[in-house]
């Protein structure tokens, strides 16, 4: 369930705050039509990683230019597309990007394509090992230490089709104090410093990434946009002064700070099992109607959430619990440990906060599940944005199903 207005709020929370830089939501946390409009309507731009979100925002309406492009093996065919449809600027993460883009605009008329070079600053983000971005050894970017980065903007210069907007960051996700982008921008503004030295251009971007932290639980304690908006802007001025450097027209890509806690999880309870633990303790499972085939996060990132009973009040006293889900691993659990009512049973509803990033976006048909439903509330009304999957979405793929109808 996804309460538009919070998003909303959210979203021109960050427009507002961040007044001096341009907000892209970071489509990957959670993208439809729908959302892709709103996001336009509150004056954001929009980040996409693969085709299919290209698509979504363009279904959507959402202006080309506005777009930005990412991921770490873009192809040929995607690369195309984007130039074709005018997409505002590619993020490159590889030589072999650069190659592949620079085949495509040989002889091309037309302005030059804009692209940013995502570096990776050695920054050692304090978060999950999968969902920290910025050291060396991982996937994404060019290392600025190896030098790669500087050699990645020396041929990005030497292409005419291409303009160089500047360098990309993005240190992590679900970060909560800026220390780790205080680190990152300054090794990030030495290479640009060192790009105007050495190659004699001053990019006029720089994109600081995205990763802000959201509270899933009570032990969150996430900054305001505001608050936001000002430690990053004061470390920029500070570094661009120290470098001698003007600076920068910036950018930041929040996601999972905006839709994150605009969205809840309602599940229905099938059963409740009581298991003795070691030294005498005893904990409450209950089953779900969904689990990580709708919430894969739990299993990946050991993520943490809380849950509450929905459905009725309860004076029972709480015992206890642990939410999981249907699917055929030990590993399927929703949320690892919360206190809920003694009396909890078969179909009561259980809401789980805060499950607006990634969770629909990572959802898949383990066990052949169906997706949920996603369901837009304002002013008491209720707005289905994405319909719930149904058997012959499951089997419309599946040729074996088909076989004996006509072809």
């Amino acid at each position: 369930m996804l309460d538009e207005a919070d998003f909303r709020a959210r979203a021109a929370g960050f427009r507002d705050a961040f007044v001096d830089f341009d907000v892209y939501y970071a489509g990957k946390s959670f993208l439809c039509t729908t959302v892709a409009r709103w996001v336009a309507e509150e004056g954001l731009c929009l980040d996409v990683c693969s085709n299919g979100e290209l698509t979504v925002a363009l279904r959507a309406g959402v202006d080309p230019a506005k777009l930005g492009y990412h991921g770490n093996n873009k192809s040929t065919p995607e690369l195309a597309r984007a130039i074709e449809v005018g997409v505002g600027r590619v993020v490159l993460d590889s030589f072999d990007e650069i190659e592949r883009l620079a085949t495509l605009t040989t002889g091309r008329s037309g302005d030059p394509v804009g692209v940013m070079i995502r570096v990776t600053a050695g920054v050692e983000a304090h978060t999950h090992e999968f969902i920290a971005t910025a050291h060396e050894d991982q996937k994404f970017g060019f290392s600025i230490s190896s030098g790669d980065a500087l050699e990645a903007a020396r041929r990005v210069l030497e292409l005419p089709g291409l303009h160089l907007l500047g360098l990309h960051s993005h240190i992590g996700s679900q970060i909560f104090d800026t220390s780790g982008f205080e680190v990152a921008a300054r090794r990030v503004l030495a290479l640009h410093a060192k790009v105007r030295e050495e190659l004699g251009t001053e990019m006029p971007e720089m994109d600081l990434g995205g990763g802000f932290g959201i509270a899933y639980t009570t032990q969150d304690d996430p900054a305001e946009p505001s608050a936001l908006a000002a430690q990053l802007g004061e470390i920029i001025e500070h570094e661009c002064r120290a470098l001698g450097v003007s600076r920068p027209r910036l950018s930041i890509e929040p996601g999972r700070a905006i839709v994150g806690p605009s969205m809840c999880t309602v599940y229905t309870v099938g059963t409740v099992k009581e298991v003795a633990l070691d030294g005498g303790a005893r904990r409450t499972y209950v089953s779900v109607d969904g689990g990580m085939s709708d919430n894969v996060r739990t299993a990946l990132y050991d993520a943490d959430y809380s849950c509450t009973l929905a459905s009725r009040a309860s004076t029972a006293p709480p015992v206890l619990a642990r939410i999981v889900g249907k699917h055929c691993e030990a590993g399927d659990i929703v949320v690892k440990d919360e206190f809920l009512p003694a009396d909890i049973t078969a179909g009561d509803l259980v809401a789980v906060p805060a499950t607006g990033a990634y969770c629909r976006s990572l959802a898949s048909n383990y066990n052949h599940a169906l997706r949920p439903p996603v369901v837009a509330v304002r002013d008491g009304v209720a707005t289905v944005i994405v319909r719930r999957e149904t058997e012959d979405d499951l089997l419309a793929t599946d040729v074996g199903a088909h076989e004996g109808e006509s072809r």
